[in-house]
């Protein structure tokens, strides 16, 4: 019996050979690694990935699809909504100090995947994720370009991403009113110990106001915190680069510990 796309588990099934021996080729996956795909969907994926693998663990949502994929052997099957996955515990599960995290994300949703994964970055040797493409343009974007903002900011403060990968609407079964692509996640081995929510609440404020200069969201909210040091606050927030909002953010924990 076909299975019918659902719209609110935002289900686009990929259905292109080509594209999928495309993705294959740029995870990479080789023998007993341990891999973990989000939302196999009907396995157009999957099953490529499990051959090269020998086992392979999937969180699928949809109940009706997780009792499909219970029935292939060689996969252990995590039905659930991905948000609520600790993957940290999974990968303790499988005996793995990482894993490999692979999936077509539910575009709806797949902001907030990203930041719940990001919990688990030590926990991850890479992410190979297909995304709406704006998303992924948005991910990977430079300083001063108009797609830079908070999800560049907070993504590449922990990983180093590429886009790898273009997926017109006619891959997918039914076809997404939008291009998507492939990008690959792979965690920093050094990075700023800074505080996760401070960063996330900083980067928030400054591109409030995209438009307008720093000191009338960034400003305000520095003196707020109390933060007496100095940072040139007459730029737009797509100005400052990824190391300048890291080093504020260390620079604020510092001064705010010192009264």
């Amino acid at each position: 019996m076909k299975h019918v796309a659902r719209k609110r588990f935002g289900q686009h099934f990929l259905a292109d050979v080509a594209i999928i021996d495309a993705i294959v080729r740029e995870i990479a996956p080789r023998p007993g690694q341990a891999m973990v795909e989000i939302g196999p969907g009907l396995a157009a994926l999957t099953q490529p990935l499990v051959e090269r693998v020998g086992q392979l663990t999937v969180v699928e949502l949809d109940r009706d699809l997780a009792v499909r994929l219970r029935q292939h052997a060689q996969l252990k099957v995590v039905e659930s909504d991905v948000l609520k996955v600790d993957f940290a515990a999974l990968a303790d599960e499988l005996g793995a100090p990482k894993l490999r995290v692979v999936g077509n994300l539910p575009y709806n949703i797949s902001s907030p995947i990203l930041f719940h994964l990001l919990q688990y970055v030590h926990r991850v040797e890479d992410q190979h994720f297909m995304l709406q493409k704006e998303v992924v343009d948005r991910m990977v974007a430079s300083p001063s370009t108009a797609d830079y903002g908070r999800l560049s900011v907070m993504l590449q403060w922990r990983y180093a991403m590429e886009s790898v990968l273009f997926v017109p609407p006619e891959s997918f079964d039914p076809p997404p009113r939008v291009d998507s692509a492939v990008v690959r996640m792979v965690p920093l081995a050094q990075h700023a110990a800074v505080d996760e929510g401070l960063l996330s609440e900083m980067v928030q404020v400054a591109f409030s106001q995209r438009r307008k200069l720093l000191r009338h969201s960034l400003g305000r909210w520095l003196e707020q915190k109390g933060f007496g040091g100095t940072f040139d606050l007459q730029r737009r927030a797509e100005e400052v680069p990824v190391a300048e909002y890291l080093w504020l953010c260390e620079a604020l924990t510092q001064d705010t510990a010192g009264y």
